[in-house]
């Protein structure tokens, strides 16, 4: 397998249309790395970079130490699995994924021996002579990444893999996808819109904005430590909860005074937010560390109008109002309050965030590292 190097690369359309601008990634040999962002981001154009499907307009690629930039795709020995499928209708599965060793005259015992060996891994051994049309969409997926295994790739390319099924389907596929990582120990970089497949799936995931990379890390470091506001709103199921708060001084502490509640940061967060004194700056808190109480807490009380409730089983999202803004809450199923009612939650202060209004950059954990 090999490691992909990005340096600088950046990707401009017709003269002036920016596409993706300066991203520096080093995805290492046998990693998952999953690009994530909103549509627009430029993930995909850079996915396809990778591939050779677009030229790189500047900046340089590397896949196993070797310049790519004029490479033609055909030559650059990656595998690139798409969202729709792109299965030959009028072929069998067996013939689908021998394909492409076909056109490269590979020798038909090689073939033959390659194709039920992915077959095997994927599953497929009962389905070999049907045609697409007679398989569930989980099937057509797997048939798809099985044609990608054949060709021993140095790098398998996956361009939003899952998003034409169904939600169950979706959650078995990234099961048997990441499970397909760990057999083939191979070099996979992965594009999704979708959080919770970057969680659960990547080793290293790089989240995208407005054609740039945001960070890069682990998911559960980005989890902990996000750079910035987007980064942390973009992370996590529900997303983290944002509103404003001015940041005091009062009683020999610094605070955040919301208006209606007041909130009294850590030690380390009152060091970092002395410079903010008198200014406003946005306050973040994930829904799982709001804490619900019965009775209004000694210290850190938010007393809160509930505008919703979602009853999962397991657990119950509240939906609250602070600034005339919805923020939701995870709690134990046994909470049970009514549309209008005043709640009382507190923060735990610990996992909370503050963002520069302006810059949107995380304010108290200035040691995150900027690679990129």
């Amino acid at each position: 397998m090999a490691k992909v190097e990005l340096k600088g690369v950046t990707k401009v359309y017709d003269g002036d249309v920016l596409a993706v601008e300066k991203s520096n990634v080093t995805i290492e040999d046998r990693e998952f790395c999953v690009f994530v962002g909103p549509s627009g981001c430029g993930k995909s154009t850079t996915l396809r970079m990778i591939a050779g499907l677009e030229d790189i307009t500047a900046g340089e690629l590397y896949i196993d130490g070797e310049l790519m930039n004029d490479i033609p795709p055909k030559d650059r020995n990656i595998a690139m699995v798409f969202q729709n499928y792109a299965l030959y209708p009028h072929m069998t599965v067996y013939d689908n994924m021998a394909f492409g060793l076909k056109i490269r005259k590979t020798d038909k015992a090689e073939i033959d021996r390659r194709v039920r060996e992915a077959s095997k891994i994927l599953d497929l051994d009962n389905y070999l002579t049907r045609k697409p049309k007679a398989l569930s969409g989980g099937q057509r997926q797997r048939v798809a990444v099985g044609r990608a295994i054949v060709r021993s790739p140095k790098v398998f390319l996956f361009d939003e893999p899952l998003s034409n099924l169904d939600a169950k389907l979706r959650v078995t596929m990234r099961a048997e996808i990441s499970d397909l990582h760990n057999r083939l120990q191979a070099t996979m970089i992965y594009v999704t819109h979708d959080q919770i497949e970057a969680m659960t799936m990547g080793t290293k995931i790089v989240v995208m904005s407005e054609k740039r990379i945001q960070q890069i890390g682990e998911p559960l470091y980005l989890y902990n430590h996000p750079i910035n506001k987007f980064v942390a709103g973009f992370i996590g199921t529900p997303p983290m909860n944002f509103f404003k708060v001015k940041i005091a001084e009062e009683n020999g502490n610094v605070i955040a005074d919301e208006g209606n509640f007041k909130l009294v940061p850590t030690a380390d967060q009152q060091k970092h937010l002395k410079a903010y004194v008198g200014k406003e700056v946005w306050f973040g808190v994930r829904p799982e560390d709001l804490d619900y109480h019965d009775s209004p807490a000694a210290e850190n009380n938010m007393a809160v109008k509930v505008t919703n409730k979602e009853p999962l089983g397991a657990e119950t999202h509240v939906f609250v109002q602070v600034q005339n803004v919805n923020i939701v809450a995870k709690c134990e199923p046994v909470v049970n309050p009514q549309l209008g009612d005043t709640v009382n939650f507190t923060p735990k202060m610990d996992k909370c965030k503050f963002f520069d209004l302006e810059t949107e950059v995380n304010i108290c954990e200035p040691e995150i590292e900027k690679k990129w």
